[in-house]
């Protein structure tokens, strides 16, 4: 599940399948909540479907607000985070080798994630807490908080970004990938159509997702 944005205050938020491909539920949002999802997650369940895993982006509260369903964090989404922190070509030596660490996630289990991240840890943890005195209050702050944020984001998230490998029999995917995908198509077919109304553009979103 996941929601995407024309303008500020126009976004479609997509429930599908990943087995079976198929479109299951939207609504059209202003803004993207975990009251929402939430909302969703019980619409379909309403409608006999059987939640079986969420695959969803990191948002603040909303992995922890599904008891009983396995909940992996797009792996993706998470990595676009640690970008935002770290930039895509990081100059600190400690911020390059978190970005090597992150570049990995993909291509291996929780266990070996998790060994090198400790690793990334205990050879930069006296640089993660290097402070830096304000002359002027005479209060010190950590100097690379860039850095400690992106680590704290994967210590965090770090037990939903590997949910795809302890329930393997489900089949579960790693990212949201398919939902991306599908909204980028509608996206560039969109584009083709400028000025639309509101109600119209919904209209060919409705065509677009039901095809």
């Amino acid at each position: 599940m996941d929601t995407t944005y024309w303008g500020r205050s126009f976004g479609v938020m997509l429930f599908k399948d990943a087995i079976t491909k198929e479109n299951l539920l939207k609504y059209y949002v202003k803004t993207e909540t975990n009251a929402k999802y939430i909302e969703g997650i019980k619409t379909l369940k309403s409608k006999g479907f059987t939640i079986k895993a969420i695959v969803c982006d990191g948002r603040k509260g909303l992995m922890q607000s599904f008891e009983g369903i396995p909940v992996q964090m797009c792996q993706f989404h998470q990595a676009a985070i640690i970008r935002r922190y770290l930039t895509k070509k990081p100059k600190l030596k400690a911020a390059q080798e978190l970005m090597q660490v992150v570049d990995l996630m993909k291509q291996t289990d929780k266990e070996s994630f998790a060994g090198l991240l400790q690793l990334w840890l205990e050879k930069w943890s006296a640089f993660l807490n290097e402070r830096t005195i304000n002359t002027i209050t005479n209060k010190s702050f950590y100097t690379h908080k860039k850095l400690r944020s992106a680590y704290r984001s994967l210590s965090n998230n770090l037990n939903r970004l590997f949910t795809w490998y302890e329930y393997i029999e489900l089949k579960i995917p790693n990212t949201t990938n398919a939902i991306d995908g599908h909204f980028a198509d509608l996206k560039n077919k969109l584009r083709n159509h400028n000025g639309l109304s509101i109600e119209r553009k919904r209209k060919f979103i409705d065509g677009f997702l039901k095809a």
